[in-house]
């Protein structure tokens, strides 16, 4: 059983933040052709864990959460890496937060696409609009954010699960992927929030 994109391991670990008691995620993609790396890092400010809960973080039938008795994010999102020749780290300490950072080899056969990226930060927004999520991607040293602290002071006043602020969110991120990949015609960030 795994996922088919690396954008739903990103919701997966986000939803742990969540349910972590995080009021800050911050998630980065960062691709780098010349090391055929990708580096993959979800980070909080939630209650974090202690060493002893951080070392069974790989046990699938050990989960801090009270809503299901298993968790299998972290396990599953390990074999992804591991299976695309890279490897999964988590840093947590209690009261501080958690940190999880996966790395693949992009040229990898088993590395897996990051697929829908956009949709992935628009839902996470969207059910969670009084959170704030700090997205970073960056391919080859071009990179482009979207902070919803940026965001609130912008729209000021207009909450971020409005459906038209959601809709925004998912274009421009898709507008910034594709950018970043050399499909647009300007650079990356060039059409960031001022």
């Amino acid at each position: 059983m795994s996922m088919l994109e690396l954008s739903l391991y990103i919701l997966d670990i986000a939803q742990n933040s969540i349910s972590a008691g995080a009021s800050i995620i911050e998630i980065s993609v960062d691709e780098d052709t010349g090391s055929d790396l990708i580096i993959i890092n979800i980070s909080d400010n939630g209650c974090g864990m202690t060493e002893q809960q951080a070392s069974r973080v790989d046990d699938p039938f050990y989960t801090t959460r009270t809503t299901r008795r298993v968790g299998l994010g972290i396990p599953l999102f390990r074999l992804a890496a591991e299976q695309a020749g890279g490897k999964l780290t988590v840093k947590s300490r209690p009261g501080r937060g958690t940190s999880v950072t996966a790395s693949f080899v992009r040229s990898h056969v088993n590395c897996l696409p990051l697929g829908d990226i956009s949709g992935t930060l628009a839902a996470l927004i969207r059910l969670n609009p009084n959170l704030d999520f700090c997205y970073r991607q960056s391919l080859d040293g071009n990179s482009f954010s979207l902070d919803t602290k940026e965001l609130r002071r912008v729209l000021d006043g207009v909450p971020l699960d409005n459906s038209e602020v959601v809709s925004w969110i998912a274009g421009y991120v898709n507008e910034q992927i594709e950018l970043l990949s050399g499909e647009g015609n300007a650079k990356p960030g060039q059409n960031d929030l001022k």
